[in-house]
């Protein structure tokens, strides 16, 4: 499952995983950033509470956005498959300059809107240039290879990581959140092993990733993003390892981005401002 077709790369609309637990209240600058592309106070923006069990998880958002000065801030109550297949909720997006999906857990997401019209219609519309962000478990779904759980650690084992299906905004990215709060490195270097086509984004809270159209990132946030670039691979011993087993990986290649950090997927090249 690659991106969906639009007319060009330069009409895509923004990527912005966050890494969980962005501020909110005193210096909002990661959403205050995610409003501003969408087109600011007079922009639509829908907010996907699915991955969260909390019932006030989309109102607080909702509430959020409109304190942030947006007028058309909606929840969008996704429940059921049947609830992503038609009606006003489905029609909404359509009509939106912005979707933002909320953290919990990513299967709520990929079980529940995936292969749904919900989900043709983002990756449609994010194509056609209608921005997405989603934090912790929003980011998580974004590409096409999502990080489904794992444990912690910081050396990479062949049963350190599940995967799943994920939305399919991009097949450029892995991604994962609370990254250095929760010792996530051992389960992104597993990831990667397992398809080392894929650039590894590893997110801090209170830090996003602006995926610009053509792939290229941009550091927002107080923490820092780990890109771990796996192109000059020269030897993994995933093949070989067992359950529980250390994985041996060489020529990889990770970069530490902090704000105004960016990296160019294309010329996999990373720049500190």
């Amino acid at each position: 499952m690659s991106p969906a077709n639009g007319s060009n790369d330069s009409k895509r609309g923004y990527i912005i995983p966050i890494g969980g637990a962005e501020e909110k209240l005193h210096n909002p600058e990661i959403l205050d950033r995610f409003v501003s592309l969408c087109g600011g106070k007079e922009s639509r923006i829908s907010i996907i509470p699915t991955a969260s069990e909390l019932e006030d998880t989309g109102r607080n958002y909702e509430k959020l956005f409109r304190k942030l000065g947006v007028k058309h801030a909606k929840v969008l109550q996704f429940i059921t498959r049947e609830d992503c297949q038609s009606g006003v909720d489905v029609e909404y997006i359509e009509k939106c300059d912005g979707v933002f999906m909320t953290g919990g857990n990513q299967l709520r997401l990929s079980t529940t809107l995936g292969g749904t019209a919900v989900a043709q219609l983002i990756r449609r519309r994010n194509a056609d240039g209608m921005h997405v962000a989603g934090t912790s478990a929003g980011a998580a779904f974004m590409p096409e290879h999502m990080i489904a759980g794992g444990k912690e650690g910081s050396t990479p084992m062949p049963d350190m990581v599940t995967m799943a299906p994920g939305l399919g905004l991009t097949n450029a990215f892995i991604i994962d959140q609370h990254f250095r709060e929760r010792d996530r490195l051992g389960r992104l270097l597993t990831a990667l092993a397992y398809n080392p086509f894929a650039v590894g984004i590893g997110l801090d809270e209170d830090t996003a990733a602006f995926i610009r159209p053509g792939d290229e990132l941009e550091v927002v946030g107080s923490g820092g993003i780990t890109i771990i670039d796996p192109t000059n691979l020269s030897y993994s011993s995933m093949d070989q390892a067992r359950r529980g087993d250390p994985v041996s990986l060489i020529g990889v290649k990770l970069h530490i981005l902090i704000s105004g950090g960016r990296f160019d997927i294309k010329d996999r090249e990373a720049f500190a401002k």
